[in-house]
């Protein structure tokens, strides 16, 4: 890995580069023949990958010429989802991932905001979209006619030389309301996050991570990012049961395996062959808290491993860690702020808050991304200056986040400020959720609530006013099935004659809360 200091966060030093650079790392330290993309029937080392990201980029800087232009990818993990992050930076245009989970109203809609001009997907997946969904002119490429395009081609494109401060990526991320916003990404805010990453969780190049998060969040696209910058290699997988990962673990001597809770609950729950159990490093955790019983779990599984708790929002990368030789005694705490993070907890009347003072988590430094794409209203809201006493200064993210720093230093979480229901490591807006049950004709008014699970972090309920036929009342729970993926589908809907308003006229969102979680025993 290149040489990084050992020194406190503000020591640390990496100019950033343009995010392709990447692909150029391993060749410069030598370890160019070293593997570093595992797919199902080939293995990438170092030097493949960078002259594919270069075929790659030179084909779509002809196909779309214009500089900064949008294009987006919609598939399953593997080569094409794994190189268009850098083949796309160093071609000068902006990737749009979209989540393999997400269905056609969702895609759409992340297409038209952005803007993009070109789709890459499965064969599926494109071909569910129908008449009107994209303007006239608007490439759409099969995954596998793309690569051979690119490659037939042989238009390389070299290392690129662009300001590392330019737009490279929009990550879509659903708000407390309102559809999917997209998140703006520089180069150097991917390009640090790497270096950030790779740096304390202390990754080589021979490391291997199993990829088994989406590559369309930050969380998971850093799974590639850090891994290739330490010189190492990642092994992607789309999993349909948690044996799978185990299997995989084994199969190719992961040390280096990231999830979030409601996956290691399963992960825990299963018998993990002996080889799996060796050769794992590290085990990272971000997307919601682990337990203190899931850490005991964890560390009896893999006694030798070391398990690294997380905290982060797409707005911001990645903002604290839990060192590893902190777990046992703090085990729900998130830690301190990661290198390149300047992590300032702010009281009500806006002062740095004292020990176990709660506070908004408020974070600064060039982790901040460039704000939400085409959207300033909800960009002031999050994205304000920094604190007068932030070293760093500029633009910083006000989280909503409350938190609190304990005597030793350490933040601990205490809630959310928004509406947010994270499920299964996903964020997800109750306003998508109650627009597609409104969207049916069946529902009149309708409110998603996440109320607290075990396995999944939160439940999504789904209280509804509307028709009284009770056949019809039954189809809704089908009707949802078709327009929202599956981790997005209500638990429970709960039907009402009347909802309960609050004195200005609105919804009482608490009101039914209570009562739902009445109602279920919670």
């Amino acid at each position: 890995m290149p040489n990084v200091s050992n020194q406190p966060n503000t020591a640390l030093k990496e100019a950033p580069r343009p995010l392709d650079h990447l692909a150029e790392l391993a060749s410069e330290g030598g370890y160019g023949d070293r593997p570093a993309l595992v797919l199902r029937d080939a293995v990438l080392n170092h030097d493949e990958l960078r002259q594919r990201v270069d075929r790659l980029a030179g084909w779509l800087a002809r196909e779309v010429p214009d500089h900064g232009a949008r294009v987006a990818t919609w598939a399953a993990k593997g080569e094409l989802t794994c190189l268009m992050p850098l083949a796309a930076a160093r071609a000068g245009l902006v990737h749009v991932p979209i989540n393999p989970l997400l269905k056609r109203a969702q895609a759409v809609h992340i297409l038209s905001d952005s803007g993009a001009v070109m789709l890459i997907g499965t064969k599926a997946r494109v071909n569910s979209l129908e008449d009107g969904d994209v303007a006239d002119g608007f490439s759409i490429w099969e995954e596998g006619d793309a690569l051979d395009a690119a490659y037939e081609a042989d238009l390389e494109h070299g290392a690129s030389t662009l300001d590392p401060q330019e737009l490279t990526a929009i990550l879509y991320t659903s708000g407390s309301t309102g559809r999917p916003k997209g998140v703006m990404l520089s180069h150097a805010n991917l390009w640090l996050g790497a270096v950030s990453v790779a740096h304390y969780l202390k990754m080589a190049e021979d490391d291997v991570t199993l990829a088994v998060l989406p590559l369309s969040f930050d969380y998971g696209q850093n799974q590639l990012l850090s891994t290739w910058y330490a010189g190492g290699s990642v092994a992607p997988l789309d999993f349909l049961f948690p044996r799978d990962v185990a299997k995989a673990c084994a199969k190719h001597a992961v040390t280096t395996l990231a999830a979030v809770p409601p996956l290691w609950v399963q992960l825990t729950e299963m018998d993990w062959p002996a080889e799996a159990v060796s050769s794992m490093r590290r085990m990272t955790n971000s997307g919601g808290a682990l337990t203190t019983d899931l850490v005991d779990d964890l560390r009896q599984i893999f006694p030798h491993s070391d398990l690294y708790p997380m905290y982060g929002l797409t707005e911001a990368f990645r903002s604290t860690y839990l060192d590893p030789s902190l777990v046992e005694k703090h085990p729900t705490s998130m830690g301190q702020a990661i290198p390149f993070a300047e992590i300032l907890v702010i009281g009500d009347d806006g002062h740095v808050t004292g020990p176990d003072e709660e506070g908004e988590l408020v974070h600064c430094g060039p982790l901040v991304a460039q704000g939400y794409w085409q959207d300033p209203d909800r960009t002031a809201q999050r994205f304000k200056p920094a604190p007068a006493q932030s070293t760093y200064g500029g633009t910083a993210v006000w989280s909503g986040d409350r938190v609190k720093r304990d005597e030793h230093g350490l933040l601990h979480f205490i809630g959310r400020r928004d509406a947010m229901i994270k499920s299964a490591g996903n964020r997800i807006s109750p306003q998508e959720v109650e627009e597609a049950a409104i969207a049916t004709d069946l529902v009149a008014e309708a409110v998603a609530l996440g109320l607290p699970d075990e396995r999944l972090g939160h439940a999504i309920h789904l209280v509804v006013r509307g028709t009284t036929d009770p056949s019809e009342q039954e189809q809704l729970s089908k009707l949802l099935k078709q327009e929202l993926p599956n981790f997005m589908l209500p638990q429970l809907i709960h039907w009402r004659d009347a909802m309960p308003l609050n004195p200005n006229g609105k919804i009482d969102r608490t009101a039914l809360y209570r009562d739902i979680t009445e109602e279920n025993g919670a």
